[in-house]
C-alpha cells in the first residue's frame, strides 16, 4: 500500500507544472484499457492489461503532462492489482509525470473518506476526479491529504452533460448555470488545500472560456480531444494560461493508434502529434 504524500513532498500542482515544463506538454494520456481492442498477441486477454498500459507509458513518458487511468476499465476485468502495478510503474518510468485517477467518486463524507484511501493510499494517485453534486462534505475528505489534487466535474464533454450542468440557479448574483456555480465554489471556499481543479470538456470551448474566467487560477482537466472530436487549438485558446495549467486528455486515439505489433510506436507518434498541436496553440501558432 502506498502512503500519502508528506508535507515535504511535491504537491500535485508542483508535479503538473514541472511535467509541463520538462516535457513541454499539455497532453494528458488517458489509460482506458479495453482488451477487446488490444493488438494481436494481447487481444482479449485481460491478464495483459498491465503489459499493454505499461508499454503505452514507456512510449509516451516524455510527451505527457499527466497519465489518467480510468478505474472502470480495470475494475470491470478484476484488474485492480494491475492498476496498482501500473501506477508503481509510472513512478519508475516517469517520476516527473503525475497520475490522475479517473474515478468520478461522489458520496457522503464517511464513504468519501474510504474512497480517498483507495485513490491516494491503495493506488498512490496524485489526483482524483470527483462528482461535486453531493456538496462540500463529499469532497473535503480528499482535501485532507497534503498535496493531493482533486478535479471536480464541472462542464463535461458528454452530450447529456447539459441536462443538469447548464441549468440555471436562482441566486442573488443573477442566474448562474450549475457549472458556473461549481467553478466559483472551486475557485473560492472549497479549495481548502490549494489543489482543487475542474473537469471541462473540449467539445464545449465557449464553456471552457467561461469557466476559466470564473476560475482563473485552477488547473483544468479537459477530456474530449481525439476520438470525441474536440478541437485542440480552440481548447487551448479557451483554457490555457501561463500561470494556470491545463491537462488536455486523449485516450482512445493514442491507445489504439495501431492494432498491430507497432501499437506502442504508433501511440507515441499520435501522442507526439497531439502534444505538438497543443504546444503550437499555446504559443499562438
Amino acid at each position: 500500500m502506498t502512503t500519502a504524500a508528506s508535507p515535504t513532498s511535491p504537491t500535485f500542482l508542483d508535479l503538473l507544472r514541472g511535467a509541463e515544463r520538462a516535457n513541454r506538454s499539455l497532453l494528458c494520456v488517458g489509460l482506458d484499457p479495453d482488451p477487446a481492442r488490444f493488438p494481436a498477441g494481447l487481444k482479449g486477454d485481460a491478464s495483459r492489461i498491465y503489459d499493454f498500459c505499461a508499454a503505452i507509458v514507456d512510449a509516451t513518458a516524455d510527451l505527457a503532462i499527466a497519465f489518467k487511468p480510468q478505474i472502470a476499465y480495470f475494475a470491470a476485468h478484476r484488474a485492480e492489482d494491475q492498476l496498482e502495478r501500473l501506477v508503481a510503474h509510472v513512478r519508475r518510468a516517469a517520476p516527473q509525470v503525475p497520475v490522475i485517477l479517473d474515478a468520478k467518486r461522489g458520496d457522503i463524507g464517511s464513504t468519501a473518506g474510504q474512497y480517498a484511501i483507495e485513490a491516494f493510499e491503495r493506488y498512490g494517485a496524485d489526483a482524483v476526479t470527483l462528482s461535486p453534486f453531493m456538496g462540500f462534505d463529499s469532497v473535503e475528505p480528499y482535501l485532507r491529504y497534503h498535496g493531493k489534487g482533486a478535479f471536480l466535474l464541472c462542464r463535461t464533454s458528454n452530450p447529456g452533460g447539459g441536462d443538469l450542468q447548464a441549468q440555471r440557479l436562482a441566486s442573488v448574483d443573477g442566474q448562474p448555470r450549475v457549472y458556473e456555480h461549481v467553478a466559483r465554489l472551486a475557485q473560492g471556499p472549497w479549495n481548502t488545500n490549494g489543489q482543487l481543479g475542474l473537469v471541462v470538456g473540449a467539445t464545449y470551448p465557449a464553456e471552457i472560456e467561461q469557466v476559466r474566467q470564473l476560475a482563473p487560477t485552477l488547473p483544468l482537466l479537459i477530456p474530449g480531444v481525439g476520438a470525441q472530436g474536440g478541437d485542440a487549438a480552440a481548447t487551448v485558446r479557451a483554457g490555457w494560461r501561463a500561470d494556470a495549467p491545463i491537462a488536455v486528455n486523449s485516450s482512445r486515439a493514442i491507445l489504439y493508434a495501431s492494432s498491430g505489433e507497432d501499437f506502442a510506436a504508433a501511440a507515441r507518434r499520435e501522442a507526439g502529434r497531439t502534444r505538438d498541436a497543443l504546444r503550437a496553440a499555446a504559443s499562438g501558432g
